[in-house]
């Protein structure tokens, strides 16, 4: 007995295979690059904190200065430690929309303009801690990346 193949299925895979090569070639082959235009943002920002490394104070605050050594403009922010928390830690500058911001004696939030600023944090009317840092001089541009 013998075992015949139909004959009209071997039209279809003579057919199907030359299609599916031309599919698998298409999609492997290369795409045409066009310019691409990108956004850039950047936000300058400095993390400041102190610490009640050993938990003796209990519940303190901290008021945290900060002045621009350029302007002379000084801005605030106190936070509360609650009694176990030990610690916090803030960012320079801060929203105006949140709650706790820094800002000056006028009311004004505070920005990250380039420079040099000297920070400090008081707790209980004393300097715990200090120190200095610089927001460099940035840019947001706009880079065209050409075709290559």
């Amino acid at each position: 007995m013998g075992i015949s193949t139909p004959v009209f299925s071997t039209r279809i895979l003579s057919i199907l295979r030359p299609l599916g090569l031309a599919l698998a070639l298409l999609l492997l082959a290369p795409v045409a690059s066009q310019a691409q235009t990108w956004m850039v943002s950047t936000d300058a920002y400095m993390k400041l904190g102190v610490m009640d490394k050993y938990g003796t104070l209990g519940t303190y605050k901290a008021r945290f200065v900060v002045t621009n050594t350029r302007t002379s403009k000084t801005y605030f922010l106190v936070k509360e430690v609650p009694t176990g928390q030990n610690g916090v830690d803030v960012i320079f500058p801060s929203e105006p929309s949140e709650p706790d911001y820094f800002k000056s004696e006028t009311g004004e939030a505070a920005r990250a303009q380039p420079g040099a600023y000297t920070w400090e944090c008081q707790v209980n009317g004393k300097k715990a801690v200090g120190g200095r840092f610089t927001f460099a001089e940035t840019a947001n541009d706009v880079t065209v990346v050409d075709k290559k």
